[in-house]
């Protein structure tokens, strides 16, 4: 099997879930030996701490004849984004998609996404979650939220609810692969980046092992790197919310002159005066900590440090 003959790439990200991984992978390679293109499937072990190099070996053993097997090892925890990038990097196959090694992202779907790759003049086929009941309703209402403060379809569109489970053609990985910033919002990469995107709906299956490594905190991470990487506005708004309390106050000093000068009156200051100062200093707060949120991102830009670092490859093609 040669290198660049390969026909389909399929990277796995994988924290912490070597029990959902020993019972994915053998479906998995059921379905690729059913394939007559050569494969290869790439394992990005996210800094865990459950040893899935010890099942290396076993996983190399089940290979299909058209597939090579490649885990590669982070030093440490870098994020699912990191991951991702990672294997997008490794990845030689023409076609390359990523799924989930949880085994939420069925087989059966990424079968109908190599069927529409080869029927249809696209440049990615994604899945689009129909359903996700299995989340709470709080968490649901800001997901919506935040898709909705991110469009931007004068340049391009953020699709709800389409994550990384996408088939793309190695023209799409190579332009994802250009873009440098350290602070990686892949569902906005995948939107800026643009080419003709097909989007078929699927239903997740439910998770067999272990648990969801989001959480609360770590979506609110995740949003922000989102708005601050992709979107202005919260800037923008800082600008009009600064410019209209401006107004206010001038409108009020002007009413408060005139009150005095034509009809004597005396202002209680003490109460309107500690308001004032305690919602002026709140919203200058605020302000600071949006801005400081976007200096921080630059700060790590320009600090240029790598995205990850690899610790040890293992390559089923290796003879040694």
């Amino acid at each position: 099997m040669e290198k660049n003959r390969i026909g389909l790439s399929i990277i796995l990200p994988i924290y912490n879930d070597a029990a959902a991984v020993k019972r994915f992978l053998p479906e998995l390679f059921s379905f690729i030996g059913q394939l007559e293109q050569a494969c290869e499937v790439i394992l990005v072990d996210d800094g865990s701490k459950d040893h899935l190099s010890a099942a290396y070996k076993q996983f190399k053993e089940q290979l299909p004849q058209n597939t090579a097997l490649r885990l590669i090892q982070f030093s440490r925890n870098f994020g699912k984004e990191a991951a991702l990038t990672a294997g997008l990097a490794q990845a030689q196959g023409e076609l390359v998609t990523m799924m989930d090694a949880d085994g939420q992202h069925p087989i059966v779907v990424l079968k109908e996404m190599l069927d529409l790759m080869h029927t249809r003049d696209v440049d990615v086929v994604a899945a689009v979650q129909t359903s996700r009941e299995h989340e709470s309703l709080l968490i649901r209402t800001l997901k919506n939220g935040f898709y909705h403060f991110m469009q931007d379809t004068h340049r391009y569109e953020l699709t709800p609810n389409a994550g990384d489970f996408r088939l793309m053609k190695q023209r799409v990985v190579q332009a994802l692969l250009q873009l440098p910033e350290r602070q990686r919002f892949m569902k906005g990469l995948y939107a800026w980046v643009g080419f003709s995107t097909l989007y078929i709906p699927f239903q997740a299956s439910p998770r067999k092992t272990g648990k969801s490594k989001f959480n609360y905190f770590s979506l609110f991470e995740l949003a922000l790197v989102g708005i601050t990487s992709f979107s202005q506005r919260p800037l923008r708004w800082i600008s009009r919310m600064g410019l209209i309390l401006s107004l206010l106050a001038i409108i009020y000093g002007l009413y408060i002159v005139g009150d005095t000068l034509f009809f004597g009156k005396d202002l209680a200051g003490w109460p309107t005066l500690a308001a004032g100062i305690m919602f002026s200093a709140g919203i200058q707060l605020v302000c600071l900590g949006v801005i400081g949120e976007y200096i921080g991102r630059i700060y790590e830009e320009v600090k240029q440090r790598p995205l990850y670092l690899v610790d040890k490859v293992w390559d089923s093609r290796d003879q040694k």
